[in-house]
């Protein structure tokens, strides 16, 4: 407490900084009207349970989710003698790729499970209640509102911190009815083998489950796969003659989570406490949540945005919960099992929705992501050995909520450099929090095991530098005998290069020298990076990037990685400006919405201001659906992408915070910089308690194009460098800070934990 106490308390101090809490009204989602698709919905959740608003044919909608409702069955004809690395790598060398196709790809587009699948739906006839005047989330309660013109008013809320979800209706017309509605899995099968639409769900082969319904309450319980069953249970009450509260809630078989019983005893207690007290429990929690960041920029839809993923983050990852797959909490309501099977893609999909959480301040959400890894730590092992024939530790590159393979286009779903780009994550949260006993037991014996793993796969070739068997970058040259290379990617030496240094540095840091001296050889034998004659970084040797692709792949070591840095010198420099104006030259014509997030990554950390923005407003205008929902294809048919279609997943969302954040805040090159890629159009900028490698938390604030003032507090205490302008400041410090010295544009700082600086401009 005497911690915050004091920050808060230097936050004071320096006028300029803003306001903790930083939504506001302007940032909510409003609309007059409600949306007619799911995908355009009203969206809310807490990372276990989500809930869709819509309007769906009269009928007032509430798509009912929960994240670890999961068709579990084995890929039918992925595991057979055949499956495993070498053979692979032999079928290239024959040239006889088909028959990887069929047996390895070709599977996940045919079957239709295994599969994350939707909950139900609650439906309110509103036909007869004629136009409404609102349909809007104020997501700084993370409430869903919705008015008519009539009188009548609906809020919902699912719990920040409960497993059920609330709605009152007020001022209800007579006739008010309510029902549970199942998903359609049975019927006949109109779509199947198309896994960006979705097979229909009536392909999973289940009978469909039993609705019962009473005064008050209804419950639906189906059975799925396997004897997995899960159960959706509605109860609601009459407070007056004009007011219906009520509440809902799924349960699982699955018990992996340990969570509290989800059943009838919870709906009636809470029931009984009534909408207003959950409801300001609720709302605390999301008052904390939103004290935890804030950003102000003059270009308001990108900050609106920002604010909409800060809000959508808030809602779809928890702590004790499964992670954010490619729909989180929100499965595709419309009778078909959702785009890619709604399933876990870590070619890229999990990597990056998760960018944002530690710059964001949002280690606690974050850090769910890394408990489903340990979860299934023994399963990755098995299929390492399994496919690989290795020790150690690789991850599927597509995998169900267990960990377990599915197929798909296997230089990814079955990449050998899965678990490096896994690794990145357990480093960027050891340094964000320098939570040792993190680093300790978890951080560095993942690192260590997929290093242990790679050095067990690769060898070292006639040319005396260590390589894979054969190497791919994702989505290149799709699934074809064209997409294997015979030497090293630029991805994946990216990501082998980073695992071993990474190992290296954590190993040190234990005190184990041995170990880092080892890991440091090992990273060594690697060749450099394969770059064009225009010095920009090939996708491959002999492969440079000619062709439009969504996939920045080639250039990892730019970003996220940070192996090549602009603050390294010229040379660098110079291959990330020849690499990104190759981007640019090429064009957008192949690109999804996630490529213009990620690229205002990769422009940030060229400190190009202004490119960052101009990624942002476009992915935020042309490739969101109006619920701010990523939709990959560009929705305004304006030449932003060929691709105009519009399957929903998430990572572009957050990819977008992260890069916004990156535009306001850098310290991955082992000094804190605030405003490094900032548009020079942006005259007045600002930011509180953005989290900076090691465990500190920043703000500042920018007028007329200068900085004006910075804050810092230290959580676990340090020596921080920062760069700072020359025209000198006056200080404030508290807690046990002191200033070591100041040259070349940067200043030195040892602060105790729990001490702050404010750094006031002259």
């Amino acid at each position: 407490m005497h911690m915050r106490i004091t920050f808060l308390l230097a936050l004071c101090i320096s006028a300029s900084c803003i306001q903790a809490s930083g939504q506001e009204k302007q940032h909510n989602l409003a609309f007059d009207t409600l949306s007619k698709q799911w995908d355009e919905a009203l969206p809310i959740g807490n990372g276990m349970l989500g809930g869709l608003v819509w309007e769906k044919k009269g009928n007032l909608r509430i798509s009912l989710d929960r994240a670890d409702l999961w068709d579990e069955r084995p890929m039918k004809g992925l595991h057979r003698d055949e499956f495993s690395f070498q053979w692979v790598h032999q079928q290239v060398d024959k040239k006889q790729y088909d028959t990887v196709q069929k047996l390895f790809d070709h599977p996940y587009d045919r079957e239709p499970a295994p599969s994350k699948i939707p909950g139900a739906a609650i439906e309110v006839p509103i036909n007869t209640w004629g136009q409404q005047s609102l349909a809007s989330v104020d997501i700084k309660t993370a409430t869903s509102i919705v008015k008519w013109k009539n009188g009548t008013t609906l809020k919902s809320f699912v719990h920040a911190t409960a497993l059920l979800g609330w709605f009152r209706f007020e001022n209800i017309p007579t006739g008010f009815d309510i029902n549970l509605v199942a998903p359609q899995y049975q019927g006949s099968v109109k779509n199947a083998g198309d896994p960006v639409r979705g097979d229909d769900l009536s392909r999973l082969g289940y009978q469909q489950g039993v609705i019962k319904k009473t005064k008050n309450c209804i419950t639906y319980h189906q059975k799925g796969w396997g004897g997995f069953h899960y159960t959706v249970r509605l109860e609601w009450k009459r407070v007056n003659a004009k007011t219906i509260e009520g509440v809902w809630t799924i349960s699982s078989s699955n018990e992996k989570f340990k969570l509290p019983q989800a059943d009838s005893i919870l709906l009636t207690n809470h029931l009984n406490d009534g909408f207003d007290k959950d409801h300001a429990t609720h709302v605390r929690w999301w008052k904390n949540y939103w004290n935890r960041s804030a950003i102000r920029v003059p270009d308001k839809l990108i900050e609106k945005q920002w604010y909409l993923e800060q809000y959508k983050f808030g809602s779809a990852a928890r702590k004790n919960a499964p992670p954010i797959s490619l729909q989180a909490i929100w499965t595709a309501d419309n009778g078909r099992i959702p785009p890619w099977k709604g399933d876990y893609h870590h070619d890229l999909n999990t990597q990056l929705s998760y960018w944002p959480s530690y710059s964001g301040n949002h280690l606690e959400e974050g850090i769910g992501y890394l408990d489903h890894l340990d979860q299934n730590k023994e399963n990755y092992k098995r299929y390492t050995k399994l496919y690989f024939g290795a020790d150690g530790l690789n991850v599927p590159g597509v995998t169900t909520l267990e960990g377990t393979e599915m197929g798909g286009w296997i230089q990814y779903a079955l990449s050998p450099t899965v678990s490096s780009w896994l690794s990145h994550h357990y480093y960027l949260q050891w340094r964000y929090s320098m939570d040792r006993n993190f680093l300790k037991d978890r951080a560095y014996p993942w690192i260590a095991a997929a290093a242990t793993y790679l050095e067990n796969l690769t060898f070292i070739d006639n040319n005396g530098f260590r390589k894979l068997p054969i190497s791919s970058s994702p989505e290149i040259n799709n699934n074809s005998l064209a997409a294997w290379f015979s030497q090293n990617t630029n991805y994946d030496l990216s990501l082998m290069i980073f695992n071993f240094k990474a190992a290296k540095e954590l190993a040190l840091e234990l005190g184990l020298k041995k170990m880092s001296a080892h890991w440091d050889s090992i990273m060594n034998q690697f060749p450099v990076f394969s770059v064009s004659a225009e010095k920009g970084l090939n996708i491959a040797p002999g492969l440079g990037y000619t062709t439009s692709h969504r996939h920045f792949s080639h250039l990892m070591s730019i970003h996220p990685l940070g192996l090549i840095k602009p603050e390294n010198g010229d040379h660098e420099k110079n291959i990330i400006r020849h690499s990104l104006q190759q981007l640019d030259k090429i064009g957008p014509s192949q690109w999804c919405g996630y490529s213009y997030a990620w690229l205002s990554n990769l422009k940030a950390r060229a400190k190009d201001g202004d490119g960052a923005a101009k990624a942002l407003k476009v992915f935020a205008h042309a490739f969101c659906s109006i619920n701010s929902f990523h939709v990959n294809g560009d929705q305004t048919k304006s030449g932003y992408s060929n691709m105009t279609y519009r399957p929903f997943t998430l990572e572009g969302n957050f990819a977008f915070a992260a890069g916004l954040q990156e535009m306001l805040l850098q310290s991955h090159a082992g000094y804190i910089e605030v405003f490094p890629a900032v548009p020079n159009e942006w005259k007045d900028v600002s930011f509180n308690t953005l989290r900076a490698e090691g465990a500190y938390l920043v703000s500042a604030v920018r007028k007329m194009g200068e900085t004006k003032s910075i804050v810092i507090r230290s959580e676990k205490g340090g020596t921080v460098k920062i760069k700072l302008d020359t025209r000198g400041f006056n200080k404030k410090t508290y807690g046990g800070v002191k200033i070591l010295h100041q040259e070349n544009g940067f200043t030195t700082i040892k602060m105790e934990a729990g001490g702050s600086i404010v750094l006031d401009y002259l």
